[in-house]
């Protein structure tokens, strides 16, 4: 072992400050997925617990210990009950931000079954948006650059058709019976229509957010996807991403994010970049809320 330092007789090896790091960046991003919500005070309850099960133990109470024990061997099982929906979160975001959660990575091992790159066609979504807004006609519009998404398009219809203005005008028509829930597009097609998406458990989103919207925002969360949103009461148009949305936004911004999620090179996320010259951010914890001025 590498030693770095002494402190007493406490030896502290580079081994050591790096396990240490390590324990520090996995709690901070357990915290930041457990703020604002009730898994926090119950998370400081078990921590609490186990630090006096560590004072009554070195203190010898044999009989304390001994109950407290008890208790600590089935915490971990407990933990997972009642941490279900945190820790899927945790490794949702663990599995976002390597790249081997892609299927491009899967594909790049393979030189000679690469596949050509897809040309996105999204002038029929954008007319058919700017229609949508005219008429608040609500709509929910996943793209999907590297993964099919089958878990969820199997929740809907499929459809497995080209992409056209006409056909989605069609689906999200307030008489068609596809017009609940979200279409998902992948590999310039329209997969299915009528596709539940997962909604944002965050606590903290506007009260004018509707199902929509915290849909929106829960399958961005979720999925490394782009999902564009038409207000059923303003028509506005939102987009969001990794847990980020836009609202109040202009066709042609639409055309802009939508081009730069299909297209980027590189792993750069809204959250990290700098806000665009003409949007204003709120205050707000995750998701960050953003509106065109």
């Amino acid at each position: 072992m590498i030693l770095a330092f002494k402190i007493g007789f406490l030896t502290i090896g580079l081994l050591d400050i790096i396990d240490i790091l390590a324990v520090a960046f996995l709690l901070y991003q357990l915290y930041k997925l457990m703020k604002g919500s009730v898994a926090v005070k119950i998370f400081g309850g078990f921590l609490s617990l186990y630090l006096i099960y560590l004072v009554v133990k070195a203190a010898q109470m044999e009989l304390l210990s001994s109950i407290l024990g008890q208790f600590m061997g089935v915490g971990v099982i407990a933990a997972i009950i009642l941490f279900q929906q945190e820790i899927r979160k945790f490794l949702l975001l663990i599995g976002k931000s390597t790249s081997l959660n892609r299927d491009a990575f899967y594909k790049s091992l393979f030189i000679w079954r690469r596949s050509e790159p897809v040309h996105y066609n999204i002038t029929p979504v954008i007319d058919a948006c700017k229609s949508m807004s005219a008429t608040a006609t609500g709509a929910l519009i996943v793209f999907s650059r590297d993964s099919e998404l089958k878990f969820y398009v199997d929740s809907g219809d499929r459809i497995d058709a080209l992409i056209s203005s006409r056909l989605l005008l069609s689906i999200f028509n307030k008489h068609s019976p596809l017009h609940d829930g979200a279409v998902i597009i992948y590999n310039n097609r329209i997969s299915a229509a009528r596709c539940i998406l997962p909604v944002s458990e965050n606590d903290n989103l506007p009260a004018q957010f509707g199902l929509r919207h915290r849909a929106a925002i829960g399958m961005s969360e979720a999925t490394d996807t782009l999902i564009i949103v038409v207000s059923e009461e303003t028509g506005q148009l939102s987009v969001a991403r990794h847990g980020f949305i836009w609202q109040n936004l202009s066709a042609l911004e639409v055309r802009r994010k939508v081009n730069e999620y299909l297209f980027e090179t590189g792993e750069e996320a809204p959250e990290k970049a700098a806000p665009p010259a003409d949007t204003v951010q709120e205050p707000l914890p995750n998701p960050v809320v953003k509106e065109a001025s």
